[in-house]
């Protein structure tokens, strides 16, 4: 038995009350102690002079507090404000949120360890709710009170960082032993890693900050390498050994989808489909993820795909996400196969309607060739007669465990999964790292790039008057506002106390639709039906027309409370506008105060329409936590790593995992030991949900 998956409350000083508060942390045995490492140091050698601190800087400082002031803001709120100063200077702490046992610790003359960011106000340099230690108030330490630099952790509830040291310690006298290397010796000398042992004292104990640096690379390097273990086994498992359908080219249904095409598609679209075709002429299961912007023209070439799959005498299922999106897809598709009266297309719905049994058995019998749907489609009493290709729209909406289900078909189908929202290299390498990847960079001829135009609320009558100018030509427009009803909670505009207003008050002569995430689905799909059908000038919504219908009559759209918006969520939006032939207009409304990051994800709105370069400046500004839905795509979470600032580890990371993965899929070399004895107790079970 490995003694570090011993559970925490068994760790000295621990029990059970305080291994709930662990568990707050993601802390449950002892090797998630080990793995939980301090978010910053104090270092009673080194202490940057507070005269030297610049505005935004995030930093850690000892101090003494000279002066305690307690008192009411204008706005009648209650706050607390300390002076901290050392010999160059000094800075304000200010606290509005805070209970009486700070006030109660707080003392003149006491030495304070302060960590924040730094701000201004009134000409004074200052800390907002700072993170706070008192050196000199608690009991003796004698391990830790002759040490030059402290550990500072995470804390929840009623744990403290004095608590957490002493726990650290007993950990490392009882469990150090037990400490196993986890990475290969040539790994560990190819990159100059130190084992494990040593670089996790060195964290927890620190003597050295530069040591601690570069005993975390170790750590961020080793969490990398794992996850791209896992996906280079899930590729090689699926692509490699998994044999798939050998498709023949038979350019029958292919050459006349070709030459009824009304348009010509771009080397972008061709490139991609020539991807596809090498991989479904081949002996290997199709796994490819196709990412192209909206109206980038990602459903012609799945046609093709599809038709490929017929002409060998397999059938396809077309996946969305929302029925108004599938039968959309229908629309499309049975549009461009208009002379093509052999191709038998149908929709099925969820739920119980007239037909439905029929449309069933037909898929089961083989008659229908194309089959489109939502979830409805992975229900168990669905059977189909020959399925070849497997296609996903928007596959982030569906979970790993719900795509897998029509990919596990007896017949082993090529998958495309099909993306409208760009995903970041680094995170395809990571989230998508078991497919392959296709991009349609370049948009169609006709495809109108949307004029982004962004405004403060008080220019908001003059849009009114833009969008009145673009419905008075026939046109129709979108209002998108954060919330579906008024909060009390945040001071935001709501769809529902708009739609009112501009009902009755700015557009009394024109049909005006609410459409909101509160409605049931029907409601929706038939709003948005009445709405593309033209029944309605004007939707006033919330996000639920981000992934929507196409409505090529929209032009122009206003988003309220643009600045609360995140940047590929304002891109996914403003492409229901600029699907026709008309100049179409994006206006981006925004409210004071407005953020540092608020302005820059507006400004990059104004500045391009590629969903690529968004993609990768929002990445950069919210940071690579859960930006794509890692909970739904099955990717565990980073303890260490950061794929923003570890792109050269990221890359370092999957070459090796892929050479040591063609040379030894099970990990069996003896070279090789330590990554077995590793992997397969943590990472496999995972690594299941990946093997469609």
């Amino acid at each position: 038995m490995n003694r570090l998956n011993t559970e925490i409350k068994y760790l000295k000083g621990v029990g059970e009350f305080k291994a709930k508060l662990l568990a707050k942390l993601d802390i449950y045995t002892i090797a998630d102690f080990l793995d939980f490492f301090p978010r910053t140091y104090i270092s009673r050698k080194v202490n940057i002079p507070i005269s030297q601190f610049n505005v935004g800087e995030n930093v850690s400082f000892t101090g003494k507090i000279t002066s305690i002031n307690k008192n009411n803001t204008y706005s009648g709120k209650r706050q607390l404000s300390i002076k901290i100063e050392d010999t160059s200077g000094y800075i304000l702490c200010r606290w509005f949120r805070f209970g009486k046992w700070l006030l109660d610790e707080l003392k003149i003359g006491e030495a304070i360890w302060i960590g924040g960011t730094i701000s201004e106000f009134a000409g004074h340099l200052e800390i907002i709710h700072p993170q706070i230690e008192f050196l000199e108030k608690e009991k003796p330490d004698k391990f830790w009170d002759k040490r030059a630099i402290l550990p500072v952790y995470n804390l929840t509830a009623s744990l403290t960082t004095r608590g957490m040291r002493k726990l650290i310690v007993n950990l490392f006298r009882d469990f150090h032993q037990d400490i196993q290397e986890t990475l290969p010796d040539f790994i560990l000398k190819n990159y100059n890693f130190e084992p494990r042992n040593i670089a996790l004292q060195r964290i927890h104990f620190p003597t050295d900050l530069k040591k601690v640096e570069e005993a975390k690379k170790r750590f961020v390097f080793e969490e990398l390498l794992y996850q791209q273990l896992m996906l280079a086994r899930v590729y090689y498992s699926n692509k490699v050994i998994n044999k798939g359908n050998k498709f023949n080219l038979n350019m029958t249904l292919t050459s006349q989808l070709k030459e009824n095409l009304p348009f010509k598609m771009t080397n972008a679209q061709k490139k991609v489909l020539n991807e596809i075709i090498q991989d479904m002429t081949s002996s290997k299961q199709m796994r490819r993820l196709i990412q192209g912007d909206v109206g980038s023209g990602k459903t012609i070439v799945v046609l093709f795909a599809m038709l490929i799959a017929l002409e060998n005498g397999f059938q396809s299922a077309f996946v969305a996400p929302t029925e108004i999106l599938a039968e959309q897809h229908l629309k499309s598709i049975s549009s461009f196969l208009d002379n093509q009266s052999s191709v038998v297309v149908e929709l099925i719905k969820g739920g119980n309607y007239k037909g439905k049994k029929d449309i069933k058995d037909r898929i089961t019998s083989g008659e229908i060739n194309i089959i489109i749907g939502t979830h409805a489609l992975f229900q168990k009493d669905i059977f189909f007669k020959n399925l070849g290709l497997v296609v996903i729209d928007e596959q982030h909406r569906f979970g790993v465990k719900q795509r897998s289900v029509l990919a596990k078909n007896n017949n082993s189908p090529g998958l495309l999964y099909l993306s409208a929202t760009p995903i970041p290299r680094s995170l395809s390498m990571t989230v998508f790292g078991d497919l392959d990847i296709s991009i349609i960079d370049e948009l169609p001829p006709t495809r109108k790039v949307v004029t982004t135009i962004w405004k403060n609320n008080s220019k908001k009558n003059i849009i009114y008057e833009k969008i009145r100018a673009e419905l008075n030509k026939g046109r129709q427009a979108y209002v998108v506002c954060p919330l579906v009803e008024e909060s009390e909670k945040l001071d935001l505009l709501d769809a529902t106390t708009i739609f009112f207003k501009l009902k009755d008050e700015i557009y009394p002569e024109f049909n005006c639709a609410l459409l909101h995430g509160k409605m049931k689905p029907s409601e929706k799909d038939q709003v948005m039906t009445d709405f593309k059908n033209h029944k309605y000038d004007l939707l006033i919504s919330t996000t639920v027309i981000e992934v929507g219908i196409d409505v090529p009559n929209a032009t122009i759209m206003m988003i309220e409370h643009a600045e609360r918006f995140g940047l590929s969520q304002l891109h996914q939006l403003r492409g229901r506008v600029g699907r026709g032939s008309e100049a179409s207009f994006c206006y981006l409304i925004s409210y004071s105060p407005i953020s540092k990051e608020g302005r820059e994800r507006l400004s990059m709105m104004v500045r391009t329409n590629d969903g690529f370069l968004i993609a990768e400046k929002d990445l950069e500004l919210r940071g690579p936590g859960d930006f794509f839905g890692t909970n739904q795509s099955g990717m565990p979470g980073y303890r260490h790593a950061n794929i923003l600032r570890d792109q050269v580890f990221l890359k370092q990371a999957r070459e090796v995992a892929i050479a040591i993965i063609k040379e030894d899929f099970d990990l069996k070399l003896e070279k090789h030991k330590a990554l077995h004895n590793n992997y397969f107790p943590r990472y496999y079970e995972r690594e299941k949900l990946f093997k469609f």
